[in-house]
């Protein structure tokens, strides 16, 4: 409808500290000052997800593929994955050449299956991926014992859950190797942009190694353009690092106000039968990155019905995600689509899930005219 205010479904929240900082860093962080919001948001990132090393990348895509490199990674191997993610998850693992394994979800947490990855493993796994998804965390300690039982590397996939926390442990200091993502839709954003983190010395040196090139020295004297490797460029500017570390900062008030969010779509649909809402186990801080509903099929549409019912409402939402072994994107990769058939919940819940507004900017009226509208769609007449 013309003249219609959208409700817009994700975005940042961006004041004029954030603003202030890019302009700093555009003005000054040249020559010998080149690295220094870099490192600030490293050690902030690193402070905050209680972690010794931080490495700021492109964005989480790069992070993930120099996660699976460190990770050593070649032809053969396979990782075990959740096939309920952004394609981006998964997307990397294929650039070592290795294959991903995609398993069930759990019916709560929409994160990965601990049983279905036991199931899984076989001789060509080398790793699991983990995927905190939309905020909610995987049960870090199962999937930690049967990583150590089997001599696997443990990859968390916090892109969607910077400001979580499990057992009083923030998202981010699960795996042996852990990404962020700063992409213009998340917690803390600058624009793109991600990190890896670890606890390891020498992941971290050989992560760091791997991003710039492979770059080494020569007889203890460093050579500027001298490389023993073909490895990659993965570096984050001073003006994307300035962005990042002014909202790294505040991140508390950020998850808070995403708390807030969902807790007020929380107070509004309930009472609504048959409407799942994202998860918090009592052992679990959630950040609600985006609240998300997934509806009974007893109504009679899908996840595309329902969207378009809201979008004639000018209001935005998102999809949950597909299915990846389902997609054409893996046709061609037997390991993908080896417990697809098997994979009922991932099925189930991306059918009928949709992601509600929650940008930096949303409102108390903006959820209640989403929630209102939600009610009329599924229970029209009431």
């Amino acid at each position: 409808m013309q003249g219609m205010r959208r409700i817009a479904v994700a975005g940042p929240s961006i004041t004029e500290a954030d603003v202030q900082a890019v302009a700093d860093a555009a003005r000054t962080n040249w020559y010998a000052n080149w690295n220094e919001y870099i490192s600030k948001f490293e050690a902030e990132t690193a402070r905050q997800c209680d972690m010794r090393y931080a490495i700021a990348v492109p964005h989480a895509s790069s992070a993930l593929h120099l996660s699976f490199a460190t990770a050593g990674l070649k032809a053969g191997d396979e990782v075990l994955v959740p096939d309920v993610t952004w394609i981006a998850s998964v997307a990397p693992i294929y650039q070592t050449g290795a294959e991903a394994v995609m398993v069930d979800i759990l019916p709560d947490t929409w994160c990965i299956d601990p049983d279905a990855v036991e199931r899984a493993i076989t001789p060509r796994t080398k790793a699991i991926l983990g995927v905190d998804l939309y905020g909610s965390m995987c049960d870090w300690p199962r999937l930690r014992r049967i990583a150590d039982k089997h001599g696997l590397a443990l990859i968390e996939d916090a892109a969607e859950s910077l400001g979580s926390k499990l057992d009083g442990r923030p998202a981010g200091a699960f795996g042996d190797m852990s990404i962020l993502s700063f992409h213009g839709s998340k917690t803390v954003s600058c624009g793109e942009g991600g990190m890896l983190l670890t606890n390891d010395k020498k992941l971290f040196d050989r992560a760091n190694f791997l991003r710039d090139h492979g770059r080494t020295s020569v007889a203890g004297k460093y050579q500027l353009f001298f490389n023993t490797e073909i490895a990659f460029k993965y570096k984050m500017s001073a003006v994307q690092a300035a962005l990042g570390w002014s909202q790294m900062t505040r991140l508390d008030a950020l998850v808070e106000k995403k708390r807030q969010i969902f807790g007020w779509y929380a107070a509004q649909l309930k009472g609504l039968e048959g409407v799942q809402i994202n998860a918090e186990p009592a052992n679990v801080y959630n950040c609600f990155w985006m609240p998300s509903v997934v509806i009974d099929e007893r109504f009679g549409m899908t996840r595309h019905d329902l969207m378009e019912q809201m979008d004639k409402r000018g209001i935005d939402t998102r999809p949950i995600f597909t299915p990846l072994s389902t997609m054409p994107a893996f046709a061609e990769h037997e390991p993908a689509r080896r417990f697809s058939a098997a994979n009922v919940v991932s099925q189930r819940i991306s059918k009928y899930g949709i992601n509600l507004p929650s940008s930096g900017q949303t409102t108390k009226e903006d959820t209640e005219v989403v929630s209102a509208a939600l009610r009329d769609i599924l229970q029209p007449g009431r």
